[in-house]
């Protein structure tokens, strides 16, 4: 199945979008100080990437709160399952690691939770940057802990960091 890339520049740095056909599969957060790699056998553009693009843009200027946009990420059917529910989270809402795992009806696996949404695909569109320490902490972010508190800033969400709070991933 074709593979089809695009890169959107947003407010939390250059995102590489990875679609097939059908559906979205990945974003990718631009490493630092590295461009982003491209398989020599990728299409750039597609419709579907404009539409993401269109509504990340929209979401980032604080114009959308609900992604339309197909998603089809490669993960465990534990982790499907997992996002399935991150994804059900409310735009400017944060819910903990501990409330995951007790929707998915496993109370015991906020850490499975945790390495779930550290491996999530999507970022953004499935937001894991909305799940948080039972706390009220920023715990981790795939995508480093600034991104996380510029992304629940633009919800509405304030956070405080500090150099000494615990790191999930």
């Amino acid at each position: 199945m074709q593979v089809y890339y695009d890169i959107l520049s947003s407010p939390i740095g250059y995102l590489l979008l990875i679609a097939q056909e059908f559906a979205l599969k990945k974003i990718a957060f631009q490493p630092k100080d590295k461009a982003h790699k491209i398989h020599p056998e990728w299409i750039q553009g597609s419709e579907l990437l404009e539409h993401t693009k269109n509504e990340l843009k929209a979401y980032f200027n604080g114009q959308l709160k609900n992604f339309t946009v197909n998603v089809n990420p490669n993960g465990t059917p534990f982790q499907k399952q997992i996002w399935k529910e991150v994804i059900a989270i409310p735009y400017g809402k944060v819910c903990s690691y501990q409330d995951v795992a007790n929707k998915i009806d496993h109370p015991t696996a906020c850490r499975a939770v945790g390495r779930a949404n550290s491996q999530n695909p999507i970022p953004i569109i499935i937001p894991c940057h909305r799940v948080i320490g039972k706390s009220g902490k920023l715990t981790g972010y795939a995508g480093g802990l600034d991104r996380k508190q510029n992304l629940l800033k633009l919800e509405g969400i304030e956070t405080e960091t500090s150099p000494n709070q615990y790191k999930l991933f």
